[in-house]
């Protein structure tokens, strides 16, 4: 009985630990199976967030890629070396924040209010870097640096800022930059930019962004549970550089143009017609894209929108105007094409024309110019001549299409962020918009160029390059070439396109080259633009403006050589608008800009060549009007 016993609390302490053995075993296998998992299967992921919860990143600010002249040799916008105060809160000791916080408020210049607000008090001891000040000079940065010790949490780093060596005019090209706002975040965070990417606001700066915007880098330091960095290299993933952008611009063109516009609320365009190229772009008044690298960029901008004159306004793509008798090229090839009429024969021109119970007068010369031929026509700008044609001949539809032709009421595609497509109407749009019948008074009016028709001055310089062309519009543009910033490898090239293309014969084309030549020779501009350097074709043209009494906006369209090839030629189309003294400075300007580009001359120089010192000391050359 004894044995049977001492048997069964064997085979009992035999079954427990055998169970006691099993779920050892399992809880052995568990853990093996999960250790397997987390090491094996899942070891990447636990690897990765190790790394993440273990490390520091810092990003390190990429410069943004430079912009040059098309000479590839003079800088328009380059990067300098901008300084930014940042504090690691948790480094700091509780009882020294005050004491911290007024010596580095003392260094900036700033309020000590400022830097409590950049580091409110939940968040005193954490550990992340906070930005209590940007844009900060090297000498404050210097004396910051020395006194270090006494600054505990302090550190200093560079963040790149945009320079703009040439501003004035250049300023509606270039644009500016600014801090991504939340509605911009909103749809460029899957582009690659973050929450605190500085983008371009206007012009080149923002048409490209994507290519100046360069790749932000990265420094990663370890740190311990409490965010502080452990003591070790860092691992440093360098920032690349945005590309670097060749303009088409020509640095001399455009100071000579800005010159020669002067303080003139207008604008002028200088095209290669050839290839679409712009050579330069005036829009006066401009700004100083420099003003919005300060610290006060909000209230200089809100100075800038307040401004009576518009200086944000670049009024070379972004005004329309009545293009005036500059629209007159487009009627003569509408004329020479349809056969409206031989060129040889005359109309009429008493000065006046009585039409629909009104009386309608030609501006150029109220006795009248008597009986003109089409040439003649064209080169003393008759109005009744093209009324007569337009509303008995052509009609509000063919001529409408000649417009199209030219490229009126369409983008013109320009490489900038925003533009101004211009208007030309139609007797459908008059019914729809004003529930009124198209009338042949509405004819006449756009046969000169007025009425409900408008255009940018880009748009009129497009009409002036199709003639230069033969009946070619190439899309006009201001990106050049785009280059390596390390190596200067050309890595693209702009090429030149068709933007719009013409059928007319290439004798209507000479006829029109011919004429406008004749414009200059023996037309009402034969003195303003007499030129012994370059033979130039061009024709003026008068907008009568609302608001201003006897006042209008004055044109100058021109291209030259008249006689050279389509690859040598340039077009220079000019506006001086009504708020201006003297509004027909547009002709003197054009010819000092043709001068200075033929002779390779300065404003200065080619004034002089041309012998109009006495025009630039009269009273009549000054700015804005002043009511």
């Amino acid at each position: 009985m004894a044995n049977a016993g001492e048997n069964t609390r064997i085979r009992s302490k035999t079954v427990v630990i055998s169970v006691f053995s099993v779920m050892i075993g399992a809880v052995f296998i568990v853990y093996a199976l999960r250790l397997f998992s987390m090491q094996v299967i899942h070891g990447n992921a636990y690897r990765t967030q190790s790394r993440v919860v273990s490390t520091r990143n810092t990003v390190i600010t990429a410069q943004r890629g430079e912009i040059y002249d098309r000479n590839n040799n003079a800088a328009l916008v380059i990067n300098t070396d901008s300084f930014a105060i940042e504090v690691v809160p948790g480094e700091i000791p509780a009882d020294e924040y005050d004491t911290v916080s007024t010596k580095l408020a003392d260094y900036l210049g700033i309020k000590k209010s400022e830097i409590d607000a950049a580091i409110p008090q939940n968040i005193r001891r954490s550990f992340s870097r906070v930005t209590v000040k940007t844009n900060v000079p090297f000498e404050v940065v210097s004396n910051i640096a020395e006194n270090l010790y006494d600054l505990p949490g302090v550190s200093y780093v560079s963040k790149p800022m945009r320079n703009y060596i040439e501003t004035g005019s250049f300023s509606h090209i270039l644009g500016y930059v600014g801090n991504i706002t939340r509605e911009e975040y909103a749809l460029m965070y899957n582009q690659g930019y973050s929450n605190t990417s500085i983008v371009g606001k206007n012009g080149i700066e923002k048409q490209y962004d994507s290519l100046l915007q360069g790749k932000d880098g990265l420094e990663q330091r370890t740190i311990d549970a409490r965010g502080r960095i452990i003591s070790e290299p860092p691992t440093i993933r360098p920032p690349e550089m945005g590309k670097k952008l060749v303009l088409t611009i020509d640095t001399n063109i455009q100071k000579l143009a800005e010159k020669a516009l002067g303080n003139r609320i207008g604008a002028v365009v200088v095209l290669k017609p050839s290839t679409g190229e712009v050579l330069a772009m005036v829009s006066y008044p401009y700004f100083d894209s420099n003003l919005f690298n300060r610290e006060n960029s909000s209230e200089e901008y809100s100075k800038l929108t307040q401004d009576q004159y518009n200086p944000l306004l670049n009024r070379a793509v972004n005004a329309a105007y009545p293009p005036a008798s500059t629209f007159k090229i487009v009627m003569s090839a509408a004329i020479l094409a349809e056969k409206s009429l031989p060129t040889y024969e005359k109309i009429e021109c008493s000065g006046d024309m009585e039409y629909g119970g009104r009386v309608f007068h030609c501006w150029i010369l109220r006795p009248g110019h008597g009986r003109l031929d089409f040439k003649n026509a064209l080169a003393q700008s008759c109005d009744i001549y093209y009324w007569q044609v337009g509303r008995e001949k052509l009609g509000v539809d063919k001529i409408a299409e000649y417009a199209k032709m030219f490229g009126y009421g369409q983008s013109a595609q320009i490489d900038l962020p925003s533009q101004s497509r211009g208007f030309f109407p139609s007797a459908e749009w008059k019914e729809r918009r004003y529930h009124e019948r198209w009338l042949g008074g509405d004819t006449m009016a756009i046969s000169i160029g007025q009425g409900y028709t408008t255009a940018t001055p880009l748009q009129v310089a497009n009409v002036m390059a199709m003639v230069a062309n033969s009946g070619v519009i190439y899309k006009p543009h201001i990106l050049k070439e785009v280059r390596d910033p390390s190596t200067d490898e050309l890595l693209e090239t702009v090429e030149p396109e068709v933007l719009h293309k013409s059928d007319l014969d290439d004798a209507i084309w000479k006829e029109i080259q011919d004429d406008l030549r004749y414009t200059v020779t023996d037309g009402a501009t034969r003195h303003s633009l007499a030129n012994r350097t370059v033979k130039m074709a061009a024709k003026t043209g008068t907008a009568e403006v609302n608001g201003y009494k006897d006042s209008w906006h004055s044109w100058l369209l021109a291209y030259a050589p008249w006689d050279g090839p389509p690859e040598d030629r340039v077009v220079v189309a000019t506006i001086v608008e009504a708020a201006n003294i003297w509004e027909s400075w547009s002709n003197y300007a054009t010819n000092i800009i043709m001068q200075g580009i033929f002779a390779n001359q300065t404003y200065e120089e080619a004034v002089a060549a041309l012998g109009w010192q006495y025009l630039i000391n009269n009273h009549r050359t000054s700015g804005a009007r002043i009511e």
